[in-house]
Formats: structure tokens, sequence, C-alpha cells
């Protein structure tokens, strides 16, 4: 993956409720899809604008978003460390971030992008699918092992996506380990009977052989070379379909 990156981004700046977003944006900005990336727990890094500039490659505008631009990118050490820092973040003002992105790229100052879509890998994932069951705006989610459920019952904590997939407000592409042990088979089928109550089309794929994080090539216990092609390579065609006119692609 590292050698399909041709570029990082060009910075991006916009308004949102009480601070100054920012991101970086990748592709054309005459394109009229735009897809927001959300990144996983340890916010924008080398692998996701990697991941962002492939996706641009394939015609796509890509805004990659940090969503700790009140935090600062955190330093986390071990797995407490991420739990603690996940169990402190506030989803509703998460999931307000994503939808300032939103609102800003249908703006004539972000483009104007007439389709938007939103891509997120493991607790970005999470987040995109929470985006698609509870934020308008949004023509497309794909997720990459995003988790299901959390359990935590804090003030800070929304409802976790199992337990809203009967409110998908856009089509869905779920891409899954099959060796997960944070997203067992179980949490997949309440999501996907939860789906079909919204009437919203799920695809939801399941990859042999792959765990937790395996499009990471960074992490050489998760990445798995096969499913990493195929999963990537399924997301760009199913943002192509459902953001793109024929006439594009």
């Amino acid at each position: 993956m590292q050698a399909e990156a041709k570029d990082r981004g060009v910075a991006v700046s916009f308004s949102g409720a009480g601070a100054t977003l920012r991101g970086l944006s990748f592709g054309a900005d005459t394109s009229e899809a735009t897809v927001i990336l959300v990144p996983d727990v340890h916010g924008v890094s080398p692998l996701y604008c990697e991941i962002a500039a492939r996706f641009a490659a394939a015609g796509l505008r890509i805004l990659l978003l940090d969503l700790y631009v009140r935090e600062g990118t955190p330093r986390l050490t071990d797995m407490a460390a991420v739990q603690a820092w996940i169990a402190d973040l506030p989803d509703a003002r998460v999931l307000g971030d994503i939808g300032d992105a939103v609102a800003h790229l249908r703006s004539d100052a972000g483009g104007n992008a007439r389709r938007v879509g939103i891509v997120g890998f493991c607790l970005g994932g999470q987040y995109a699918l929470m985006a698609a069951s509870r934020l308008d705006g949004l023509d497309a989610c794909v997720a990459f092992y995003g988790m299901l459920r959390h359990g935590r019952t804090t003030a800070r904590k929304l409802p976790p996506p199992a337990e809203t997939a009967d409110a998908l407000r856009c089509p869905v592409l779920g891409l899954f380990g099959a060796d997960d042990a944070l997203i067992p088979a179980s949490d997949r089928e309440v999501f996907r009977s939860g789906a079909e109550r919204s009437g919203q089309p799920l695809d939801l794929r399941v990859f042999s052989g792959a765990g937790h994080a395996f499009v990471n090539d960074r992490r050489r216990d998760a990445y798995r070379a096969d499913a990493a092609r195929e999963a990537l390579d399924l997301a760009v065609t199913f943002l192509h379909d459902r953001l793109m006119p024929p006439s594009v692609h």
C-alpha cells in the first residue's frame, strides 16, 4: 500500500461547533462525489493518507477528517490506554463534527458536493455506522471492522451500531474479518437483521483468515494482504456505484 500513495493531501479547515475543524483533502476538487474518511483511534496517520490517496486515484475526492482538533493526537501505548481514550470520547460531539463535515462539503466553500459518502476504520468504522443511522446528507457508508457493540453506558456514549441498524439512512458496505474477536458473528447477525428492517441496502462481507485491522500493513500480526486488497477494491467499487454518475465510471 505504501508505494501507491502519491501525496499527503492538502490541508483544509472549516467551522465546527466550538472549534475550527480540519482535515486533508485528496483528489480533484471538481469531483461531484466526496467521501469523508474517518481513521482509527490513533487519528490521522501515514496509513490513512495512503488509503485516501488510493481512493482519490480511483476518482473519488476524499476528506481525511481529524477528529482530535480539541484534544490533540493521542499517544496510545497499550490497549488499556486505547480503551480509556475511547471511553472518554463524547460520541455526540464526534458525530456533530462529522455532520459539520457533511455540511461543509455540500456548501459552496466545501466544493458543493452533490453526493457525500463516509468510510471508517475500526473506531472510525463504528462512527461511520453511527453516522449512517443518525445523520442526514450521507449517500453511502463503508465500515472496515467497525465495532458493532461497545458495552459502555456513560453519558458520553451513544447506543452502538448493533442497536440502531434499523435506523440506517443510506446504503452500507460492512467489511469484517471472520476471526475478529472484537466483532463476533452474533453481532454481525444482529446488525444484519436491524439493517433489513431499515429498508436500506446492506452488503456485509466477511473475510476468512482475517481478524481485526486486517488492512493495517503497519501491524504484521494483523495485516492480511489478500483480504486488504479485496476489501479496498470492494470499497472503491461500492462508493463509485453509490456516489458517481454512470457517465463518470
